[in-house]
């Protein structure tokens, strides 16, 4: 089932970061450990999971310094924050991050645009809801 994009909230802490166009991540990825030895059948490596990753999430809109004010700040002092995705259907990622990245562009004949990119840090939790919630 297809769901629309419009009215996703991108928060820090209860508060919406507003003015964006895009909203990137969660991109989960896990290293893999080689488990292959002497006694391996078939001629195959072997491998079991290693340690699991979520990744960036990177933002994009229409720069406004009050409204993005705290990405700033979050960026300048490195702290660990909690961030939400909030998707219109009820469901949302919630995650610890750091903000990594944080730029500003001005084109000729276009709106001032900014971008950012959050690390999430640990585990991500996704928590699924139904629409209209």
């Amino acid at each position: 089932m297809a769901e629309a994009a419009m009215g996703t909230k991108f928060k820090k802490g209860t508060t919406a970061i507003g003015e964006l166009t895009s909203i990137g991540g969660m991109d989960l990825s896990a290293d893999t450990i080689e488990t292959t030895t002497l006694d391996t059948e078939d001629g195959y490596r072997t491998f079991v999971q290693g340690l699991k990753d979520a990744g960036e999430v990177s933002l994009s809109g229409y720069f406004d310094p009050t409204k993005h004010a705290g990405l700033l700040t979050d960026f300048e002092s490195g702290a660990v924050a909690t961030y939400t995705i909030e998707f219109p259907f009820g469901a949302k990622w919630s995650f610890s991050g750091i903000v990594t990245a944080y730029s500003t562009s001005a084109e000729m004949e276009d709106n001032v645009t900014f971008e950012s990119t959050l690390k999430v840090s640990g585990k991500p939790s996704l928590t699924t809801g139904t629409t209209g919630s």
